[in-house]
């Protein structure tokens, strides 16, 4: 095990700040207590390096000594191999947590993103073709969630990855009050997302990307 450095962007926009991916390794570490530092790179001008490290042009990616893991699902199940606080040691516990990571990412987040997106451009509502069909999506997902939601504090016993994760995805539907009528979800969400480790993880994106503005408007 290696020392462990996060990448993220250098800069992003207003719209996305709070909930750019490496927000959700960034949570993890501060759960697990884990050391790490952060290293950026560039928003505008992503050059080979990047694609080397991730595909797709993306953030976030985790080194680990010489080791690099890029997609945030992958990084938080390396982290649970590093922590106990992130995917429990019992075999059952261990088995649901990981299906539920798979879940939040497979299930729910494929389901959600679209939707999520067309808030972001002003393409949401009935004046778009396809909406309603992602809307409806979004709604059955929600509404699968929300009995298991109201029955248990966590996924798989204590707080763990899957929990992380699924709290991620679902928090930015809040956002646009999409959890409205399904009062499970968010208050698993509220549960969630105040915890001191999510706050810290949190801070610490907005501070990042408020410190490249000022570099910005120094130049």
């Amino acid at each position: 095990m290696g020392e462990l450095v996060l990448t993220t962007y250098d800069w992003v926009p207003e719209m996305p700040r709070g909930f750019v991916r490496d927000l959700r390794v960034r949570w993890a570490l501060e759960e697990a207590r884990l050391p790490y530092r952060v290293e950026s790179t560039p928003f505008r001008e992503r050059d080979a390096d990047h694609f080397a490290r991730q595909p797709f042009g993306q953030v976030p990616w985790l080194t680990d000594g010489d080791l690099t893991i890029f997609e945030s699902g992958a990084i938080l199940l390396h982290l649970g191999e590093r922590s106990a606080d992130l995917l429990p040691a019992e075999p059952r516990a261990r088995n649901e947590a990981v299906e539920w990571l798979f879940a939040a990412l497979n299930s729910v987040e494929m389901a959600t993103q679209p939707w999520v997106l067309m808030h972001f451009f002003g393409q949401a509502g009935e004046g778009n073709p396809v909406w309603p069909f992602y809307d409806g999506w979004v709604t059955k997902r929600l509404g699968h969630l929300e009995p298991l939601l109201g029955e248990r504090e966590w996924l798989a016993g204590s707080f763990s990855i899957a929990d992380l994760m699924l709290a991620d995805v679902l928090r930015i539907v809040d956002r646009f009050d999409g959890l409205k009528d399904h009062q499970a979800c968010r208050a698993y969400v509220a549960r969630a997302t105040t915890r001191p480790a999510f706050a810290k993880a949190h801070a610490d994106q907005l501070a990042h990307f408020a410190a490249a503005d000022e570099a910005i408007s120094a130049r």
